[in-house]
């Protein structure tokens, strides 16, 4: 498939016009135009972006890429040698950020609702179709420590837990993966027993406490791997494409 052609079905498949972020989403860095294998991962690292060169990728698709809104413009050091990586090997990179986040199907919002069975309702930002954080409920209620053990299961990790001095049961979830520890007070508005996000910050130990619902973090690369994962998935389903998953590994 050709690099520009691909780009296109992406874009249409993510729609990342809808919605304001903090980096280019697309085709990042231009490779060779015919793309017949493709490496997805969570982050261009040097790790991924080697990886792809020994499996002999065409592409790299991931959910961070590079260009971020604020950091030194300058090609030099590590991300000079990332991309001189991509540009002698012929790799085109593709990188969705936020349009991934919240893709209703693919999205790591929506496939981490479907690891821990909790059924989506709908957006935590009201009048905003495309919500970056989002809630739902658990089939049967649980107790923190139950739904801790659920995280720890699913993701492979213990989450950092933050009681937030609930006597009942979590049946109302909120959560956006990453680093979306910022929308704890948006949750906590909207009657949540619990909030989950991949990254926490100082404050949200005391915007949990002082607003009674219990915190999660449980990672920001165990929650975001997902997404990436199966947008792969579909790319080769629908598009017959050949496409490999690399988790390269992330305690964060």
């Amino acid at each position: 498939m050709n690099n520009l052609a691909l780009e296109a079905i992406l874009n249409e498949f993510l729609k990342p016009n809808l919605i304001k972020d903090y980096c280019p989403n697309g085709l990042q860095v231009e490779g060779k135009p015919e793309i017949k294998k493709i490496v997805t991962g969570v982050t261009a690292s040097q790790a991924l972006v080697d990886a792809a060169i020994e499996q002999g990728a065409d592409a790299v698709l991931v959910h961070h890429g590079y260009f971020w809104r604020g950091e030194p413009e300058p090609i030099r050091g590590m991300k000079y040698r990332r991309i001189k990586a991509l540009v002698e090997n012929g790799i085109n990179l593709y990188a969705y950020h936020l349009p991934l986040d919240v893709h209703p199907d693919v999205g790591n919002n929506a496939q981490l609702a479907r690891l821990l069975g909790i059924d989506e309702c709908g957006g935590l930002e009201d009048g905003n179709p495309r919500s970056v954080a989002v809630w739902g409920e658990l089939p049967e209620p649980l107790s923190a420590s139950e739904f801790a053990s659920l995280l720890e299961k699913k993701l492979g990790r213990r989450p950092l837990f933050i009681d937030g001095g609930q006597k009942g049961q979590i049946k109302r979830v909120g959560w956006c993966t990453g680093g979306g520890q910022d929308y704890i007070d948006l949750a906590a508005s909207k009657g949540m027993d619990a909030f989950v996000s991949g990254e926490v910050s100082e404050r949200t130990t005391f915007s949990a406490r002082e607003q009674g619902l219990h915190y999660f973090g449980a990672g920001h690369h165990a929650t975001e791997r997902y997404g990436i994962k199966a947008l792969g998935e579909w790319l080769s389903e629908h598009h017959q494409m050949d496409v490999t998953f690399i988790d390269i590994y992330n305690p964060v």
